[in-house]
């Protein structure tokens, strides 16, 4: 077998009218950015909420947010999409069922909401771990200033605990970026769906995953100095190990 090289092909129109090859890998990734940023907004909230909620002195608050943190992270990720994507609409009231069916760019939403739940979890884990660091004290210190439980929450334990956990939550962020991938498994034409379909129809499979390739790694490497930069704005001098050089 002789394969024939042809790195020109992304400068060639795509027979589907959409400009050039290269502009529909362009297009695949900014569906990849919007659905990983929105799934990200989704995940930090919901995980934020979670996390904080399996560490109040309320047992049936914990064992709720147990619940949660169990179905999201036993379950597949693609298993997660297809029961969203196809199951869902069929267990709901046909009317609600129809409307999520035509509901514009609903791979789209799908996906931001599968990934959003699906990454909570694991945000929800690390942040508990990051509130459970911390010495006893600092809750103690804000009751003891009048704070409520939330207020301790938000004022004392909150900023320090997501301070300790920037390095685990910069893995998930580049995590999630990348778990975008398996959305075109619903028709979302995020940036691998984009190169697979460009591979379909130039039959130049490596010069189309070593694009995808090096757009990703690329992707990664902006998120990844963005965090180390984020950590030593916010670091707190001799809360974390090797805050001075912004080491993860």
């Amino acid at each position: 077998m002789n394969y024939k090289w042809n790195w020109g092909i992304f400068w060639a129109d795509n027979p589907e009218g959409s400009g050039t090859f290269l502009f529909t890998l362009v297009t695949g990734l900014g569906w990849t950015l919007a659905t990983a940023m929105c799934a990200w907004a989704i995940a930090l909230l919901l995980g934020t909420v979670v996390g904080v909620v399996r560490t109040m002195p309320k047992p049936r608050l914990v064992r709720l947010g147990n619940a949660y943190v169990e179905l999201f992270r036993n379950i597949p990720l693609l298993v997660q999409m297809f029961l969203w994507f196809f199951v869902l609409p069929e267990l709901l009231p046909v009317r609600w069922g129809d409307a999520l069916k035509q509901m514009p760019n609903a791979p789209f939403f799908t996906a931001v909401v599968c990934l959003g739940c699906f990454t909570s979890v694991r945000i929800a884990e690390q942040l508990k771990a990051g509130i459970q660091s911390l010495p006893r004290g600092q809750a103690m210190a804000g009751t003891a200033l009048g704070l409520t439980l939330p207020a301790t929450y938000r004022y004392v334990l909150l900023p320090q605990a997501f301070r300790i956990i920037l390095p685990p939550l910069t893995s998930e962020f580049l995590n999630i970026i990348k778990n975008t991938s398996v959305a075109l498994t619903v028709g979302l034409m995020e940036l691998t769906a984009r190169t697979r379909a460009m591979q379909e129809l130039t039959f130049q499979v490596f010069e189309a995953f070593a694009a995808a390739t090096v757009i990703y790694l690329l992707v990664n490497l902006v998120v990844v100095q963005g965090m180390r930069r984020l950590e030593r704005r916010v670091a707190v001098p001799g809360l974390i190990a090797g805050s001075a050089t912004g080491g993860h």
